[in-house]
């Protein structure tokens, strides 16, 4: 009996162990080795496009979206076009090696109940990993905010059964219908979030992340050591991640009219490679570095790329267009559970 109990104690303690190194998130440019690729659903609502919260669009790219109902009857071509731009990434993922999770798609219940639109279609900012706790997301725009119930599966077969937390950021207030800010919050999305080490930097422009937001997680990570640095940015630009990338440790890519109060303070020595407005809301500082070694972006931007490259640092260009068109690119349509050196 002694035996048994001690070979199960051995196994479950092999179980431990193995699921430690499953979750973990060190860095934006560790090595990539386990992601969640984002799917390709999306039914954005006419009361969206009548505010003023798709700013961040270009004038071109709003009048390509279908509106009231789903991309793929209403525009079946491009989005032919934009699986297939998922797919190519795919191949490049599986080609350096990293394990790709996929959410499930949206189901018909979940489709015919979502009032206000639905997203299935950027897996970054439903939910986001610092070390090892992954924070379900709390999304401002209305359309995004079952996002998060297709990555749920991801959660159950990959997170639950791992050594790291899991929590969830808290329910935003409901808001007036005539109230533009659609409420207090709390608000706090993963495309805002950028991890170097014990450092996070929270992205916050009015249209996605807010103070109260940041104020969470702030308050969540304190314990586990993390100190959080808010960044404000331009009232067109969605989140920090479409501002300021990091390409590898030591040198970054930022649009510097997009952060109001400049560089933040800990990444002013770095190295820089600099775009501007336009090419920021196009979405050139959303590549993905696989690690330090290798960089993923749209050939729109093989100029960034060359300056990349100048740096020792490996590009591979995948064209993004239809993707960039909704508002996200590289970075946006993947969510790391595992970067560690």
């Amino acid at each position: 009996m002694g035996d048994i109990v001690a070979k199960g104690i051995c196994e479950s303690a092999e179980i431990r162990r193995s699921a430690v190194s499953e979750v973990y998130v060190e860095s934006e440019f560790a090595p990539l080795r386990t992601v969640v690729l984002a799917r390709n659903e999306v039914s954005i609502p006419a009361s969206a496009m009548s505010s003023d919260d798709l700013r961040f669009l270009s004038a071109e790219s709003r009048k390509e979206i279908a509106v009231g109902g789903d991309m793929k009857d209403f525009a079946p071509e491009r989005q032919a076009r934009w699986e297939g731009e998922r797919e190519a990434f795919r191949t490049v993922l599986e080609r350096h090696g990293i394990q790709v999770h996929r959410p499930r798609p949206l189901t018909p219940v979940e489709k015919a109940t979502a009032g206000d639109g639905y997203a299935n279609f950027f897996a970054r900012d439903p939910f986001f990993t610092v070390g090892n706790q992954v924070v379900e997301a709390s999304m401002r725009l209305l359309h995004r905010r079952r996002e998060v119930l297709p990555l749920r599966e991801v959660m159950r077969d990959h997170v639950y059964p791992s050594d790291c937390g899991y929590v969830a950021v808290p329910m935003p207030e409901v808001a007036a219908p005539d109230d533009p800010t659609l409420g207090p919050g709390p608000f706090l999305e993963g495309g805002d979030v950028l991890v170097l080490g014990k450092k996070v930097f929270v992205g916050t422009s009015g249209l996605a992340s807010n103070p109260l937001g940041i104020q969470w997680l702030a308050k969540f990570l304190a314990p586990y050591g993390y100190t959080v640095e808010k960044v404000r940015l331009h009232r067109r630009i969605l989140h920090l991640d479409c501002a300021l990338g990091f390409i590898r440790e030591g040198l970054l890519v930022a649009c510097e009219e997009a952060l109001l109060d400049g560089i933040p303070d800990p990444l002013k020595e770095w190295e820089r490679i600099t775009v501007d407005l336009d090419q920021a809301t196009s979405l050139a500082t959303n590549g993905l570095p696989l690690g330090p070694d290798v960089y993923v972006t749209d050939p729109e931007f093989s100029f960034l790329g060359r300056e990349i490259e100048k740096f020792g640092v490996h590009v591979e260009y995948v064209d993004f267009s239809i993707t960039r068109s909704l508002g996200g690119s590289f970075r946006c349509s993947t969510q790391p559970l595992l970067r560690k050196f």
